[in-house]
């Protein structure tokens, strides 16, 4: 038998399906690629005989069901030797072009992720795009890698070596005549222009010289060829490897290389595709300095344009993670023709009235991921997908309850310990030092400003300073032995409201405030180790994204109304003349004291023996200064209205009290406020625009608050203008002269049972400190940010409650995560890819976790005090225009947001999100009402200073009313909208039967195979469907 009959034979035996060149089944040269026919309702029909010879013609196409998926799946679970490793590829490539007579291969196209072409002039790549195909390309590219050559792990060191084999196996299989041999190869190796490599001058005289050499392409001039070793030593000439691109590729990277030329000689086009046993370094060929580990070349005949576009299909197809992996595993031809099926399978085709081809198709943000295709039919079973994550925190292992004392707190700590030393490495960055100055900044003042606030309410028992000093300690102690050092701990309003109610009892009991509010703080602490030792922070499972951002959105909105109070509150202390036309009069005139009736009496007074009244002694002190002022040749402006109340006289007339203004400083201060802000958001999101490299780019984004403070500070000191600066206490020491840094719990004033009925305020202290760190905690933990290094929601509030009863001894305010400032310092050291191919957007790969930065927050507000002269400088406006960009950022991104927006968005223009493909719209405004009334219980509660104290308990009620909604809601609309509680399955009805409708099943040893039918039934391929046959399709071709 022929090399034709054998290679038609393997491809029967492997279930490659050709369809006959001859007779009723179908045309010559036609090819049925996994068809699948609708099934058609039962029509009255006589059999003939010509029906009869068709059946039989068209169930001898072949004896085997060919299932494409099924082969990949052997493939991929099979192959699994480290020479046939799977790596990322970059794909060049190259057209058979002329240049001054001579041939030579142009560089017109190159993938690393997308496709990117040279454009007209060869001097300029386009910008990435996704490569379309067409499907008569593709359906061209399976037929001429059937019918051409495939050569697997061909071990060879040069470019001679593989045209050789090559040359050979075409010859030996008759797809290339033997007269060709010699032309062919001196095609092949041909020199390889770059487009990054500009043209030199002497290239045009070398070309003059070497017209002799290869100035035709016709067979008839084959004796004019130079030798192949000359012309093989023209492919390294000149070769400059394009470094700047090579930052690009993934590190690790092979090369396929494909060439595409037209050539006359030939009559009928052909292919070679070669997989190298071992990647070769071939210089010259590739644009990059990367090793080959496939070669594609295709020729065809003078006109045949098909040639580029099966090039661009192997190419696009090597860009495939699953494709390509079966091209690095193929045992033969059909393993191939089979990941090209299963390629063509997952394509989706784009109508030709209603699309372009010549557009190009932007990348997109996000590729969807393909672990599907690489999953056994097991696998498939429980696979939810990428979007189908129910979410939540219930299937987190560290949050299961445990009835052992200490089990929490153990795994956490055996679960940190492997990380602690790399929290510091991970911390020498430049992004964490970005980091901490916008969070220090961004925390600091809010602790200033909740200081001066708390001095009010506990009359000054604890103050500035002491804020100041408990955000040093916390922050040194949290950083260092934590769970998860992202959180940063600070003042929040409920324990300000929490301290006042403390500081009222006290003081309507005569009870000394300090050593009480140390047994309330013991209390506090062992209440909350109670919680540690009995594993109860596990309860945080119950907290689903409906209560996390009811009350992340609050504290945001707090975040933003502060800011937004406090800049106004400037225009208090700096008043603005608002209507500046009214007439402010400036008649004022002095009264002066009459010193000579202050002699009259006291005359009368010495005369009678009666004492001088108050009135007469101080008028005896302002004259006697008076007098004072004469004697020393001083004269008294009694113009002036102020020297007149100074020396006793009083004034009188509509103009001696004026209004005061100060021009310019309020107003500035407005523009101060909404640059900082403005200059943040637009510095944050310079990243994603296209001016400047990627690291450039990048840097300016992680220094956005922190250039926008400094420019703006810059901006003040030029102009001049006197608004309010951030006052810092000079001095360590206690704002309260008569109490010390250490405070004693015993006092005489206090009744000694108060040490035991301390404990009924702890337990509303530890539900708001649980609440408040928790949730936070929760926040923070969440999957949306890619967290690493696990959690550690016991260990955080072990370290917790060690911090209150040091805060309770050293008098200091009891301290509980921030919302804001955690997701602030999340946020500023999110990570995205450096390493990104042409067209792919950065994506996001986690958070730069480490304890560096919180660390060094904790060291530099303690040292504040010593830095008073540089902290002064600033604006308390620019502070305030912080405090609006983290409000501003935490809440960007909540799907609570996102759900407010589109209630003014008309449908045609809303976005593309999850929940809206799965959960009808007005069950989503529904949904987003409920939990703005939530959020709007929350802000009343916490306005409200009588009932402020139940704000915890609120919290709680926001976890009732998501538990109610599940009787208005189906668990599997809340997967998209919420999490699902503990315990909770979202299954849509039928979802099980359609996922076993589009399995894809694995074989664990070939061939992969259907088994044979019973009772002599005729198998039938599975493009074929029997029209009087009314049963549905066989299940197990729906994956089609």
């Amino acid at each position: 038998m022929d090399s034709k009959g054998q290679d038609e034979n393997t491809r029967q035996r492997n279930g490659i399906l050709k369809s006959p060149s001859t007779g009723a089944g179908g045309r010559r040269g036609s090819l049925y690629a996994n068809l699948q026919l609708p099934n058609k309702p039962k029509r009255p029909h006589i059999p003939s005989s010509d029906d009869l010879n068709e059946e039989e013609t068209a169930h001898t196409l072949t004896d085997q069901e060919y299932f494409p998926v099924d082969i990949v799946q052997n493939v991929l679970n099979n192959v699994k030797d480290k020479g046939h490793k799977s790596h990322n590829v970059f794909c060049q490539l190259d057209t058979l072009k002329t240049f001054m007579g001579n041939w030579e291969w142009r560089e017109t196209a190159r993938w690393v992720k997308f496709e990117e072409v040279v454009e007209e002039g060869g001097k300029r790549w386009s910008k990435p795009h996704v490569a379309s195909l067409s499907m008569h390309a593709m359906l061209e590219t399976r037929k001429m890698l059937m019918e051409g050559s495939l050569l697997l792990d061909l071990d060879i060191f040069s470019m001679g070596e593989m045209a050789d084999e090559l040359l050979d196996h075409w010859i030996d299989h008759d797809h290339l005549d033997h007269k060709l041999r010699q032309y062919m190869r001196d095609i092949l190796l041909r020199k390889h222009k770059h487009s990054h490599v500009p043209r030199p001058k002497e290239e045009k005289k070398e070309a003059k010289r070497l017209e002799s050499v290869a100035s035709t392409t016709s067979l008839t001039s084959m004796n004019s060829h130079g030798s192949s070793t000359d012309l093989e030593g023209l492919v390294a000439q000149d070769y400059k490897p394009n470094s700047n691109f090579m930052r690009k590729i993934p590190k690790g990277s092979e090369v396929c290389n494909i060439m595409v030329g037209e050539l006359e000689d030939l009559h009928t086009p052909i292919l070679g595709l070669i997989r190298l046993k071992e990647a070769r370094l071939l210089e010259g060929i590739s644009e990059v300095k990367l090793p080959t580990r496939f070669v594609a070349c295709i020729f065809g005949p003078r006109g045949f344009t098909n040639a580029r576009e099966v090039g661009r299909c192997i190419a696009t197809m090597m860009t495939d993670d699953v494709f390509r992996e079966v091209a690095y595993k193929s045992r033969s031809i059909s393993d191939l023709i089979a990941g090209l099926d299963e390629f063509v399978e997952q394509v989706t085709v784009l109508p030709p009235s209603e699309w372009n081809p010549k557009i190009r198709i932007e990348p997109p943000q996000k590729v969807q991921s393909q672990m599907h295709r690489r999953m056994s039919s097991a696998q498939l079973l429980d696979y939810k997908g990428d979007d189908d994550d129910e979410g939540g925190h219930g299937d987190d292992p560290t949050l299961q309850m445990s009835k052992i004392p200490f089990n929490g707190l153990y795994n956490d700590i055996k679960r940190k310990i492997p990380w602690y030393w790399s929290d510091y490495k991970d911390g020498i960055h430049i992004q964490c030092l970005a980091a901490f100055v916008y969070v220090f900044l961004g925390t600091f003042t809010p602790n200033v400003t909740f200081g001066g606030l708390l001095g009010q309410a506990t009359d000054q028992y604890m103050g500035v300073m002491e804020c100041i000093f408990a955000a040093a300690v916390t922050g040194i102690i949290f950083a260092l032995f934590s769970g998860q050092p992202l959180n940063i701990l600070g003042s929040t309003g409920p324990m300000l409201v929490l301290e006042t109610i403390i500081y009222n009892l006290c003081k309507d009991n005569d009870w000394d405030f300090m050593p009480a509010r140390v047994w309330i703080g013991f209390w506090t602490s062992a209440f909350i180790l109670l919680i540690v030792i009995f594993n109860l922070s596990a309860l945080v499972k119950y907290i689903t994204r409906f209560t996390e951002e009811s009350f992340a959105t609050l504290i945001a909105v707090i975040f933003i109304v502060e800011a937004f109070k406090k800049l106004f509150e400037i225009e208090t202390d700096y008043p603005v003349n608002g209507d500046p036309d009214t007439f402010i009069s400036t008649n004022c005139s002095c009264i002066q004291p009459n010193c000579s009736a202050l002699l009259t009496t006291t005359v009368a007074s010495v005369a009678s023996s009666t004492p001088m009244t108050a009135l007469s002694r101080n008028l005896t002190d302002i004259c006697a200064n008076i007098t004072d002022m004469e004697s020393m040749n001083k004269t008294i402006n009694w113009d002036n209205a102020t020297e007149c109340v100074d020396f006793g006289g009083y004034t009188i007339g509509d103009g001696c009290n004026p209004p005061h203004y100060v021009a310019d400083v309020f107003f500035f201060s407005v523009l101060l406020f909404l640059g900082t802000f403005g200059v943040a958001v637009v510095l944050k999101d310079f990243k994603m625009t296209t001016i400047f490299p990627t690291f450039a780019r990048q840097l300016i984004s992680d220094f956005a608050v922190l250039l926008s403070i400094i420019i703006f500070v810059v901006i003040d000191i030029l102009v001049g203008i006197n608004t309010p600066k951030l006052l810092v206490p000079e001095k360590f020491e206690p704002t309260r002269s008569d109490r010390g840094w250490l405070i004693n719990p015993i006092s005489d004033k206090n009744p000694w049972w108060l040490a035991i009925a301390a404990a009924v305020p702890a337990l509303l202290s530890v539900i708001l400190i649980f609440l408040d760190q928790q949730i936070t905690a929760v926040i923070v933990n969440r999957k949306e940010n890619k967290l690493k290094k696990g959690v550690g929601y016991h260990l955080d509030m072990f370290v917790v409650a060690i911090t209150v009863a040091i805060h309770s001894i050293l008098g200091l305010p009891w301290y509980v995560a921030a919302t804001v400032s955690a997701l602030a310092h999340v946020n500023s050291l999110k990570r995205e890819s450096e390493c990104t191919a042409p067209g792919e957007k950065p994506q996001f790969l986690g958070c730069r976790e480490n304890r560096l930065t919180a660390l060094a927050i904790g060291v530099l507000s303690g040292a504040a005090v010593f830095i008073t002269a540089v902290l002064k400088v600033i604006p308390m406006p620019v502070l305030y225009g912080v405090f609006f960009y983290m409000g501003f950022s935490a809440m960007r991104g909540m799907q609570l947001v996102d759900r407010l927006f589109l209630f003014v968005q008309p449908v045609k223009y809303q976005p593309d999100l999850t929940y809206l493909r799965h959960v009808q719209l007005y069950r989503v405004h529904i949904f987003t009402v409920v939990q703005v009334l939530c959020l709007g219980v929350l802000w009343a509660v916490k306005s409200i200073k009588a009932i402020s104290i139940g704000f915890p308990l609120m919290v709680l009620a926001t976890g009732v009313v998501r538990k109610i909604l599940e009787c208005y809601y189906t668990q599997y609309e809340l997967k998209y909208l919420d999490d699902l509680l503990p315990g909770k399955h979202a299954e849509k009805p039928g979802d099980k039967e359609r996922m076993i409708g589009r399995m894809n099943y694995a074989f664990d040893e070939p061939p992969a195979y259907k088994p044979s039918l019973t009772n002599g039934e005729k198998k039938k391929p599975v493009f074929f469907v029997d029209e009087n046959d009314e049963t549905k399709i066989n299940d197990t071709t729906s994956h089609l």
